[in-house]
Protein backbone atom coordinates (compact mmCIF):
# COMPACT_ATOMS: atom_id res chain seq x y z
CA UNK A 1 0.00 0.00 0.00
CA UNK A 2 1.64 3.04 -1.07
CA UNK A 3 2.63 5.41 1.96
CA UNK A 4 0.06 8.30 1.57
CA UNK A 5 -2.73 5.46 1.76
CA UNK A 6 -1.31 4.29 4.80
CA UNK A 7 -1.28 7.73 6.41
CA UNK A 8 -4.60 8.41 5.34
CA UNK A 9 -5.92 5.71 7.68
CA UNK A 10 -3.38 5.65 10.13
CA UNK A 11 -5.24 8.22 12.48
CA UNK A 12 -8.55 6.10 12.72
CA UNK A 13 -6.68 2.43 13.19
CA UNK A 14 -4.49 4.30 15.63
CA UNK A 15 -8.25 5.39 17.44
CA UNK A 16 -9.82 1.95 17.40
CA UNK A 17 -9.21 -0.26 20.26
CA UNK A 18 -10.69 -4.00 21.19
CA UNK A 19 -12.52 -3.80 24.58
CA UNK A 20 -12.59 -6.83 26.30
CA UNK A 21 -14.03 -5.36 29.20
CA UNK A 22 -17.42 -5.78 30.53
CA UNK A 23 -20.12 -2.97 30.51
CA UNK A 24 -21.60 -1.64 33.81
CA UNK A 25 -25.03 -4.19 32.98
CA UNK A 26 -22.65 -6.99 32.41
CA UNK A 27 -21.39 -6.90 35.44
CA UNK A 28 -24.29 -6.54 37.31
CA UNK A 29 -26.14 -9.95 35.62
CA UNK A 30 -22.33 -11.48 36.64
CA UNK A 31 -22.96 -10.63 39.72
CA UNK A 32 -26.34 -11.93 40.11
CA UNK A 33 -25.69 -15.18 38.69
CA UNK A 34 -22.51 -15.31 40.77
CA UNK A 35 -24.73 -15.21 44.28
CA UNK A 36 -27.45 -17.07 42.62
CA UNK A 37 -25.14 -19.95 41.91
CA UNK A 38 -23.46 -19.32 45.41
CA UNK A 39 -26.68 -19.37 47.24
CA UNK A 40 -28.52 -21.74 45.16
CA UNK A 41 -26.32 -24.14 43.01
CA UNK A 42 -22.89 -24.62 44.93
CA UNK A 43 -24.25 -25.80 48.27
CA UNK A 44 -26.85 -28.51 46.20
CA UNK A 45 -24.50 -29.23 43.91
CA UNK A 46 -23.37 -32.57 45.38
CA UNK A 47 -26.65 -34.12 46.40
CA UNK A 48 -27.78 -33.49 43.08
CA UNK A 49 -25.54 -35.71 41.59
CA UNK A 50 -25.19 -38.42 44.34
CA UNK A 51 -29.27 -38.67 44.12
CA UNK A 52 -30.21 -37.88 40.55
CA UNK A 53 -32.43 -35.10 42.12
CA UNK A 54 -33.63 -32.99 39.06
CA UNK A 55 -33.87 -29.32 40.95
CA UNK A 56 -36.79 -27.95 39.23
CA UNK A 57 -37.81 -25.63 42.46
CA UNK A 58 -34.48 -23.95 42.11
CA UNK A 59 -35.01 -24.12 38.44
CA UNK A 60 -38.40 -21.71 38.83
CA UNK A 61 -36.06 -19.58 41.30
CA UNK A 62 -33.48 -18.64 38.29
CA UNK A 63 -36.72 -18.07 36.06
CA UNK A 64 -37.35 -15.55 38.38
CA UNK A 65 -34.36 -13.25 37.69
CA UNK A 66 -35.04 -14.45 33.76
CA UNK A 67 -32.73 -17.09 33.22
CA UNK A 68 -34.79 -19.04 31.56
CA UNK A 69 -35.34 -16.64 29.03
CA UNK A 70 -32.12 -14.66 28.77
CA UNK A 71 -32.04 -14.17 25.25
CA UNK A 72 -36.00 -14.69 24.71
CA UNK A 73 -37.27 -11.26 23.30
CA UNK A 74 -38.89 -8.77 25.42
CA UNK A 75 -42.17 -8.51 23.92
CA UNK A 76 -42.72 -12.34 24.64
CA UNK A 77 -41.78 -12.44 28.36
CA UNK A 78 -37.97 -13.05 27.96
CA UNK A 79 -35.14 -10.42 28.81
CA UNK A 80 -33.93 -10.06 25.41
CA UNK A 81 -30.21 -9.91 26.25
CA UNK A 82 -27.30 -10.93 23.91
CA UNK A 83 -25.90 -14.27 23.00
CA UNK A 84 -23.03 -12.42 25.10
CA UNK A 85 -24.77 -11.84 27.26
CA UNK A 86 -25.48 -14.78 28.26
CA UNK A 87 -22.70 -16.36 28.14
CA UNK A 88 -21.08 -14.32 31.22
CA UNK A 89 -24.59 -15.41 33.02
CA UNK A 90 -24.20 -19.56 31.85
CA UNK A 91 -20.48 -19.39 32.93
CA UNK A 92 -21.07 -17.96 36.38
CA UNK A 93 -23.86 -20.22 36.93
CA UNK A 94 -21.82 -23.14 35.77
CA UNK A 95 -19.17 -22.85 38.56
CA UNK A 96 -21.66 -23.70 40.66
CA UNK A 97 -23.40 -26.55 38.80
CA UNK A 98 -22.31 -27.72 35.76
CA UNK A 99 -25.42 -30.04 34.99
CA UNK A 100 -28.05 -27.88 36.34
CA UNK A 101 -26.49 -25.12 34.24
CA UNK A 102 -26.43 -27.21 31.09
CA UNK A 103 -30.38 -27.76 31.33
CA UNK A 104 -30.95 -24.40 31.42
CA UNK A 105 -29.13 -23.72 28.62
CA UNK A 106 -31.41 -25.81 27.10
CA UNK A 107 -33.97 -24.70 28.23
CA UNK A 108 -32.95 -21.22 26.79
CA UNK A 109 -32.78 -22.80 23.24
CA UNK A 110 -35.87 -24.48 23.38
CA UNK A 111 -37.85 -20.94 24.64
CA UNK A 112 -36.05 -18.94 22.11
CA UNK A 113 -36.69 -21.29 18.98
CA UNK A 114 -40.21 -21.23 20.17
CA UNK A 115 -40.53 -17.17 20.51
CA UNK A 116 -38.70 -16.84 17.08
CA UNK A 117 -40.58 -19.04 14.87
CA UNK A 118 -43.93 -20.84 16.29
CA UNK A 119 -47.23 -18.89 15.56
CA UNK A 120 -48.72 -16.48 17.73
CA UNK A 121 -50.98 -18.83 19.63
CA UNK A 122 -48.08 -21.05 20.21
CA UNK A 123 -46.10 -18.16 21.34
CA UNK A 124 -49.02 -16.67 23.56
CA UNK A 125 -49.48 -20.30 24.88
CA UNK A 126 -45.54 -20.80 25.69
CA UNK A 127 -43.67 -18.47 25.83
CA UNK A 128 -44.22 -16.45 28.95
CA UNK A 129 -44.19 -19.27 31.18
CA UNK A 130 -40.89 -20.71 29.88
CA UNK A 131 -39.25 -17.29 30.26
CA UNK A 132 -40.16 -16.99 34.08
CA UNK A 133 -39.25 -20.67 34.63
CA UNK A 134 -42.93 -21.95 35.56
CA UNK A 135 -42.66 -24.20 32.08
CA UNK A 136 -39.90 -26.34 31.12
CA UNK A 137 -38.65 -27.28 27.32
CA UNK A 138 -36.86 -30.17 25.72
CA UNK A 139 -34.96 -30.42 22.71
CA UNK A 140 -35.75 -33.40 20.58
CA UNK A 141 -33.48 -33.96 17.54
CA UNK A 142 -31.21 -37.11 17.99
CA UNK A 143 -32.67 -40.35 17.14
CA UNK A 144 -30.79 -44.03 18.26
CA UNK A 145 -29.70 -44.09 14.64
CA UNK A 146 -29.01 -40.38 13.95
CA UNK A 147 -26.88 -38.85 15.98
CA UNK A 148 -23.67 -36.91 14.27
CA UNK A 149 -25.73 -37.43 10.82
CA UNK A 150 -28.79 -35.66 12.36
CA UNK A 151 -30.36 -34.95 8.77
CA UNK A 152 -30.98 -39.02 8.37
CA UNK A 153 -33.55 -38.46 10.97
CA UNK A 154 -36.45 -41.15 10.64
CA UNK A 155 -38.98 -39.78 13.23
CA UNK A 156 -42.17 -39.08 10.21
CA UNK A 157 -44.84 -35.79 10.65
CA UNK A 158 -47.66 -36.62 8.15
CA UNK A 159 -50.24 -33.76 7.65
CA UNK A 160 -53.70 -35.21 7.80
CA UNK A 161 -57.66 -33.49 8.65
CA UNK A 162 -55.03 -30.47 9.87
CA UNK A 163 -53.06 -32.48 12.50
CA UNK A 164 -49.39 -33.47 12.14
CA UNK A 165 -49.65 -36.89 12.99
CA UNK A 166 -46.34 -38.37 14.23
CA UNK A 167 -44.51 -41.46 14.58
CA UNK A 168 -40.49 -42.31 15.99
CA UNK A 169 -38.21 -41.71 18.46
CA UNK A 170 -35.94 -39.75 19.99
CA UNK A 171 -32.53 -40.35 21.90
CA UNK A 172 -30.29 -38.31 25.11
CA UNK A 173 -33.34 -36.18 25.90
CA UNK A 174 -32.15 -34.00 28.53
CA UNK A 175 -35.20 -33.18 31.08
CA UNK A 176 -37.52 -36.11 28.96
CA UNK A 177 -40.35 -36.74 31.42
CA UNK A 178 -40.08 -34.11 33.72
CA UNK A 179 -40.31 -30.94 31.18
CA UNK A 180 -44.07 -30.09 29.62
CA UNK A 181 -42.89 -28.99 26.41
CA UNK A 182 -40.89 -30.45 23.22
CA UNK A 183 -39.27 -28.83 19.96
CA UNK A 184 -39.19 -31.58 17.66
CA UNK A 185 -37.69 -32.18 14.84
CA UNK A 186 -39.23 -34.42 12.24
CA UNK A 187 -39.53 -35.64 8.49
CA UNK A 188 -42.35 -34.27 6.85
CA UNK A 189 -40.78 -34.71 3.27
CA UNK A 190 -37.83 -36.72 1.13
CA UNK A 191 -34.68 -37.55 2.43
CA UNK A 192 -31.91 -35.65 3.93
CA UNK A 193 -32.15 -32.15 5.22
CA UNK A 194 -34.60 -30.43 3.52
CA UNK A 195 -37.25 -33.27 4.06
CA UNK A 196 -37.18 -32.13 7.77
CA UNK A 197 -39.55 -30.21 9.61
CA UNK A 198 -40.37 -28.52 13.07
CA UNK A 199 -42.66 -28.47 15.78
CA UNK A 200 -43.83 -27.51 19.08
CA UNK A 201 -45.58 -30.72 20.98
CA UNK A 202 -46.92 -30.63 24.42
CA UNK A 203 -45.28 -33.44 26.24
CA UNK A 204 -48.44 -35.16 27.56
CA UNK A 205 -49.82 -35.43 24.64
CA UNK A 206 -51.68 -38.27 24.03
CA UNK A 207 -49.06 -41.23 22.29
CA UNK A 208 -45.98 -39.94 24.06
CA UNK A 209 -44.05 -42.15 26.00
CA UNK A 210 -40.86 -42.24 27.84
CA UNK A 211 -37.92 -44.60 28.65
CA UNK A 212 -36.37 -45.00 31.94
CA UNK A 213 -34.10 -42.90 33.21
CA UNK A 214 -30.40 -43.34 32.08
CA UNK A 215 -28.01 -43.99 34.31
CA UNK A 216 -25.18 -41.92 33.45
CA UNK A 217 -21.63 -40.76 34.09
CA UNK A 218 -22.56 -37.44 34.58
CA UNK A 219 -24.92 -34.72 34.26
CA UNK A 220 -27.00 -36.27 37.22
CA UNK A 221 -29.20 -33.09 37.79
CA UNK A 222 -31.11 -33.59 35.03
CA UNK A 223 -33.22 -36.80 33.71
CA UNK A 224 -32.27 -37.91 30.06
CA UNK A 225 -34.80 -40.73 28.53
CA UNK A 226 -35.64 -41.62 25.25
CA UNK A 227 -39.19 -40.60 24.11
CA UNK A 228 -41.44 -42.78 21.42
CA UNK A 229 -44.40 -41.41 19.30
CA UNK A 230 -47.27 -43.61 18.20
CA UNK A 231 -49.40 -41.71 16.39
CA UNK A 232 -49.09 -38.14 18.21
CA UNK A 233 -51.90 -35.82 17.02
CA UNK A 234 -50.84 -31.86 17.12
CA UNK A 235 -52.49 -28.92 15.53
CA UNK A 236 -50.92 -28.03 12.55
CA UNK A 237 -50.44 -24.26 13.55
CA UNK A 238 -47.92 -26.06 16.23
CA UNK A 239 -45.31 -26.37 12.89
CA UNK A 240 -42.32 -23.63 13.71
CA UNK A 241 -41.33 -22.01 10.36
CA UNK A 242 -42.55 -23.37 7.07
CA UNK A 243 -42.39 -26.93 6.09
CA UNK A 244 -39.03 -28.29 5.21
CA UNK A 245 -37.48 -25.58 7.41
CA UNK A 246 -37.31 -27.73 10.70
CA UNK A 247 -33.00 -28.75 9.96
CA UNK A 248 -32.40 -24.90 9.66
CA UNK A 249 -34.18 -24.07 12.68
CA UNK A 250 -32.50 -26.72 14.66
CA UNK A 251 -28.87 -25.69 13.23
CA UNK A 252 -29.29 -22.10 14.15
CA UNK A 253 -30.46 -23.06 17.56
CA UNK A 254 -27.42 -25.85 17.96
CA UNK A 255 -25.01 -22.15 17.02
CA UNK A 256 -26.07 -20.80 20.68
CA UNK A 257 -26.29 -24.61 22.07
CA UNK A 258 -22.61 -24.75 21.24
CA UNK A 259 -21.58 -21.41 22.56
CA UNK A 260 -24.24 -22.51 26.16
CA UNK A 261 -22.13 -25.74 26.35
CA UNK A 262 -18.64 -24.19 25.68
CA UNK A 263 -19.19 -21.49 28.25
CA UNK A 264 -20.54 -24.49 30.64
CA UNK A 265 -17.01 -25.82 30.61
CA UNK A 266 -15.64 -22.71 31.36
CA UNK A 267 -17.79 -22.21 34.24
CA UNK A 268 -16.92 -25.58 35.10
CA UNK A 269 -13.19 -24.88 34.44
CA UNK A 270 -12.70 -22.01 36.43
CA UNK A 271 -14.46 -23.59 39.93
CA UNK A 272 -12.11 -26.73 39.04
CA UNK A 273 -8.96 -23.75 38.88
CA UNK A 274 -10.54 -22.05 42.07
CA UNK A 275 -10.01 -25.01 43.85
CA UNK A 276 -6.57 -26.34 42.62
CA UNK A 277 -5.50 -22.85 43.89
CA UNK A 278 -6.46 -23.58 46.98
CA UNK A 279 -5.49 -26.49 47.48
CA UNK A 280 -2.00 -25.65 46.59
CA UNK A 281 -1.94 -22.85 48.97
CA UNK A 282 -3.37 -25.14 51.54
CA UNK A 283 -1.83 -28.72 51.16
CA UNK A 284 1.92 -29.08 52.19
CA UNK A 285 4.31 -31.67 51.49
CA UNK A 286 8.26 -32.64 52.44
CA UNK A 287 7.90 -29.57 54.62
CA UNK A 288 6.64 -27.12 51.85
CA UNK A 289 3.50 -25.85 50.23
CA UNK A 290 2.54 -26.98 46.93
CA UNK A 291 2.30 -24.09 45.41
CA UNK A 292 6.59 -24.03 46.24
CA UNK A 293 6.87 -26.51 43.71
CA UNK A 294 7.68 -25.08 40.21
CA UNK A 295 6.66 -28.00 38.33
CA UNK A 296 2.87 -27.35 39.92
CA UNK A 297 3.07 -23.70 39.54
CA UNK A 298 3.94 -23.98 35.47
CA UNK A 299 0.48 -26.42 35.34
CA UNK A 300 -1.43 -23.91 37.14
CA UNK A 301 0.00 -21.02 34.90
CA UNK A 302 -1.00 -23.25 31.84
CA UNK A 303 -4.39 -24.03 33.22
CA UNK A 304 -5.24 -20.17 33.67
CA UNK A 305 -3.45 -19.51 30.04
CA UNK A 306 -5.72 -21.83 28.33
CA UNK A 307 -8.83 -20.98 30.31
CA UNK A 308 -8.57 -17.16 29.52
CA UNK A 309 -8.16 -18.25 25.69
CA UNK A 310 -10.95 -20.33 26.12
CA UNK A 311 -13.36 -17.75 27.32
CA UNK A 312 -12.31 -15.46 24.81
CA UNK A 313 -12.78 -17.43 22.05
CA UNK A 314 -16.64 -18.49 23.65
CA UNK A 315 -17.31 -14.84 23.75
CA UNK A 316 -15.76 -13.67 20.53
CA UNK A 317 -18.41 -16.65 19.31
CA UNK A 318 -21.38 -14.61 20.83
CA UNK A 319 -20.30 -11.49 19.59
CA UNK A 320 -19.67 -13.30 15.63
CA UNK A 321 -23.73 -14.61 16.51
CA UNK A 322 -25.03 -11.95 18.02
CA UNK A 323 -23.69 -9.48 14.34
CA UNK A 324 -24.75 -12.22 12.20
CA UNK A 325 -22.13 -12.35 11.30
CA UNK A 326 -21.89 -15.01 7.98
CA UNK A 327 -19.13 -16.88 9.42
CA UNK A 328 -20.84 -17.56 12.94
CA UNK A 329 -21.79 -21.02 12.44
CA UNK A 330 -18.01 -21.64 12.22
CA UNK A 331 -17.08 -19.45 15.02
CA UNK A 332 -19.57 -21.06 17.51
CA UNK A 333 -18.04 -24.59 16.43
CA UNK A 334 -14.34 -23.23 16.71
CA UNK A 335 -15.38 -22.40 20.47
CA UNK A 336 -16.97 -25.41 21.06
CA UNK A 337 -14.05 -27.81 20.12
CA UNK A 338 -11.86 -25.60 22.10
CA UNK A 339 -13.68 -24.91 25.24
CA UNK A 340 -15.38 -28.18 26.01
CA UNK A 341 -11.34 -29.50 25.27
CA UNK A 342 -9.90 -27.29 27.07
CA UNK A 343 -12.62 -27.31 30.33
CA UNK A 344 -11.88 -31.02 30.61
CA UNK A 345 -8.09 -30.69 30.35
CA UNK A 346 -8.07 -28.06 33.04
CA UNK A 347 -10.87 -30.26 35.03
CA UNK A 348 -8.54 -33.27 34.75
CA UNK A 349 -5.39 -31.42 35.91
CA UNK A 350 -7.03 -30.04 39.01
CA UNK A 351 -7.82 -33.38 39.65
CA UNK A 352 -4.46 -34.59 39.22
CA UNK A 353 -3.03 -31.85 41.53
CA UNK A 354 -5.55 -32.76 44.72
CA UNK A 355 -4.02 -36.47 44.39
CA UNK A 356 -6.36 -39.26 46.05
CA UNK A 357 -8.81 -36.61 47.36
CA UNK A 358 -9.82 -35.56 43.91
CA UNK A 359 -10.99 -38.89 43.05
CA UNK A 360 -13.22 -38.79 46.47
CA UNK A 361 -16.53 -37.16 46.38
CA UNK A 362 -15.86 -34.96 49.53
CA UNK A 363 -14.72 -33.00 46.82
CA UNK A 364 -16.34 -31.76 43.79
CA UNK A 365 -13.53 -32.36 41.37
CA UNK A 366 -14.85 -35.82 40.38
CA UNK A 367 -18.29 -34.05 39.79
CA UNK A 368 -16.47 -31.12 37.52
CA UNK A 369 -14.59 -33.99 35.82
CA UNK A 370 -17.71 -36.33 35.02
CA UNK A 371 -20.22 -33.16 34.04
CA UNK A 372 -17.97 -31.46 31.20
CA UNK A 373 -16.81 -35.10 29.49
CA UNK A 374 -20.20 -35.23 27.73
CA UNK A 375 -19.44 -31.53 26.83
CA UNK A 376 -16.93 -32.76 23.95
CA UNK A 377 -20.00 -35.60 22.76
CA UNK A 378 -23.53 -33.37 22.31
CA UNK A 379 -24.24 -30.53 20.38
CA UNK A 380 -22.38 -31.75 17.70
CA UNK A 381 -19.50 -33.80 18.52
CA UNK A 382 -16.23 -32.49 18.68
CA UNK A 383 -15.04 -34.00 15.34
CA UNK A 384 -18.60 -32.78 13.77
CA UNK A 385 -17.06 -29.41 15.42
CA UNK A 386 -13.84 -30.28 13.33
CA UNK A 387 -15.67 -31.12 9.76
CA UNK A 388 -17.41 -27.97 10.05
CA UNK A 389 -13.87 -25.86 10.66
CA UNK A 390 -12.46 -27.65 7.70
CA UNK A 391 -15.33 -27.21 5.35
CA UNK A 392 -15.36 -23.79 5.82
CA UNK A 393 -11.19 -23.63 5.01
CA UNK A 394 -11.70 -25.54 2.48
CA UNK A 395 -14.41 -24.20 0.49
CA UNK A 396 -13.31 -20.68 0.26
CA UNK A 397 -10.33 -19.34 -1.67
CA UNK A 398 -9.30 -17.02 1.00
CA UNK A 399 -9.72 -17.26 4.62
CA UNK A 400 -9.26 -13.84 5.56
CA UNK A 401 -13.06 -13.64 6.94
CA UNK A 402 -12.09 -15.68 9.77
CA UNK A 403 -9.45 -14.47 10.76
Amino acid sequence: MPSAAINNIYPLWRQTTMDFELSEDQRAFQQTARDFAAGELTPNAAKWDAEAIFPVDVIAKAGELGFCGLYTPEEVGGLGLSRLDATIVFEELARGCTSTTAYLTIHNMVSWMIANWATPAVKENWCGQLAAGKKLGSYCLTEPGSGSDAASLKTSAELVDGHYVINGSKAFISGAGSTDVLVLMARTGAGGAHGVSAFVVPANTPGISYGRKEEKMGWNSQPTRTISFDNVRIPADHLLGAEGEGFRLAMRGLDGGRINIATCSVGTAQAALDAAHAYMSERRQFNRPLSDFQALQFKLADMQTELVAARQMVRLAACKLDAKDPNATTYCAMAKRFATDIGFQICNEALQIHGGYGYIREYPLERHFRDVRVHQILEGTNEIMRVIIARQLLGNASNEDIR
